[in-house]
């Protein structure tokens, strides 16, 4: 679009995407946010789905709308002079980063000339700033990542990785909602579940929430997964 440093495609007459070209940030994820809170107020009828990406918007439609419509809207978001601040909450999440949840954080601490100690304090020292959900239903895709953490992903992916499971990939630290396969490093788990596909809505946080890991131990993480609890936010 001329003079935005963004473009919107119309990939299919029921699916089109915004897609910046800025690198990622918080600032670009509320410019994000409020452009899809505004699409849904102009276009509530035409719209059946909208999700965020790390520099996208995927729009799925009910109907057609003319593109020059859709341009207008975004047009008047992106001329804001600021834009709504993101959420406030920062989700605690308990986290085992013991040698039975772990099974790749000594190689991957040993790669980074760190102990499994002071992998585990920077990997819990910030919160991450969840910016969507994707790969699997209730994955969260969080950057903050300290750059001492970041890992080129297995070249071998595992066949399974346990629900819950704590791992880092490229520059990204996420949780695993589901058995699944997967080929990042795995250095921990949470007793929480994250999709809950019979609840409304399925997942507890939203993008622009914040999430801070919460090392505990064993008998902790046995504990909570016997008697599970829910999701706090300060």
């Amino acid at each position: 679009m001329v003079g935005l440093n963004l473009e919107y495609y119309i990939i299919t007459p029921k699916l089109s995407e915004v897609k910046w070209n800025e690198e990622i940030s918080d600032y670009l994820l509320q410019k994000q946010v409020a452009l899809k809170k505004h699409l849904l107020i102009q276009f509530k009828e035409e719209i059946q789905e909208i999700r965020i990406g790390f520099k996208t918007l995927g729009i799925c439609w009910n109907s057609n709308v003319p593109s020059q419509n859709v341009n207008s809207c975004i047009e008047s978001i992106e001329h804001l002079p600021q834009y709504p601040a993101l959420s406030e909450k920062v989700w605690q999440i308990p986290v085992c980063y013991e040698r039975a949840y772990s099974r790749d954080l000594i190689s991957l601490a040993t790669s980074k000339n760190l102990t499994a100690e002071e992998l585990i304090e920077i990997h819990s020292s910030n919160p991450y700033r969840l910016h969507f959900f994707g790969f699997l239903p209730g994955f969260m895709y969080l950057q903050g990542l300290h750059q001492a953490l970041h890992s080129p992903r297995k070249s071998i992916p595992d066949k399974e990785v346990p629900a819950g499971s704590v791992a880092i990939g490229g520059s990204q630290t996420g949780i695993y909602p589901s058995n699944s396969p997967g080929g990042w490093h795995i250095i921990g788990q949470t007793p929480f579940t994250l999709f809950e596909p019979n609840t409304i809505p399925p997942v507890w946080a939203e993008p622009g929430d914040k999430v801070r890991f919460i090392p505990i131990n064993e008998e902790e993480f046995l504990r909570l997964k016997k008697n599970p609890e829910t999701p706090s936010w300060i």
